[in-house]
């Protein structure tokens, strides 16, 4: 028996649907550097469960996203009329589809101050063993060489994720992209962000994210929609000139 997701064709086998359910219907912490289990869904549109009307316009005060600061991984400029946070897995193949989207998005709108792009970790880790550690990953190329190359280092991985996920991979986008290859190593197994990736788990949930990708819109007046998974360029754009045009 096989599940289809609503927006996406991504099918996921019942066995694998019932192991999820069974490891992540709470969300637990794990201890040691921690992990948070998570019941979601891959690719396709998020249930409906009252958190957004049928425009995916979230209901007041149902989804609670945690605001934007300087903490945040952001290409853009912060003070941008729109921010879009996504909530992203780079082990997940429509996130992969939806970053070349938003890379798309980023270059129409971001050059001219009018969006900014906020990247926030959601690895499914009940489905995507790897997940977790390329969430490290980013991190510490962030740490190594600086915000740019974080965004280098998630843009290599989404390119490369068909080459299969895990520290050879990772190892090899670092150097690629000049960075240290034993300090990346070393910062790779020491877990020292998993407290920040239990922490954007956690607003995931929050802003009522069950699947990756998943994205919150606000505009200027504070008001958010929902980018349900894996949506279309045009699709995008269309959310985003509504929100500049209030």
């Amino acid at each position: 028996m096989y599940e289809q997701q609503n927006n996406n064709p991504y099918v996921i086998p019942f066995s694998i649907i019932i192991a999820g359910v069974l490891i992540a219907g709470a969300i637990m912490y794990a201890g040691d550097g921690g992990s948070l289990g998570q019941l979601a869904q891959v690719g396709g549109a998020v249930p409906d469960t009252g958190n957004a009307n049928g425009n995916g316009v979230a209901a007041a005060g149902q989804i609670q996203v945690k605001p934007v600061s300087g903490d945040d991984r952001i290409l853009g400029d912060p003070s941008a009329p729109v921010k879009i946070v996504e909530f992203s897995d780079l082990e997940c193949p429509f996130c992969a589809q939806f970053h070349t989207t938003m890379r798309q998005i980023a270059e129409e709108y971001g050059k001219s101050g009018k969006i900014a792009w906020v990247y926030r970790h959601f690895p499914l880790e009940s489905i995507h063993s790897s997940a977790r550690l390329a969430a490290h990953g980013t991190e510490c190329a962030r740490e190594l060489g600086g915000p740019a190359k974080f965004w280098d280092f998630a843009n290599m991985v989404f390119e490369r994720q068909r080459e299969g996920l895990g520290s050879p991979l990772f190892l090899r986008v670092a150097s690629t992209i000049g960075l240290d290859s034993a300090a990346f190593s070393s910062c790779l197994q020491s877990g020292k962000y998993n407290d920040l990736i239990d922490q954007h788990v956690k607003d995931a949930f929050s802003a009522g994210a069950q699947g990756t990708p998943y994205s919150v819109l606000i505009a200027a007046d504070g008001s958010t929609t929902v980018i349900n998974g894996a949506e279309p360029y045009a699709s995008v754009k269309q959310k985003i000139e509504q929100a500049l045009g209030k």
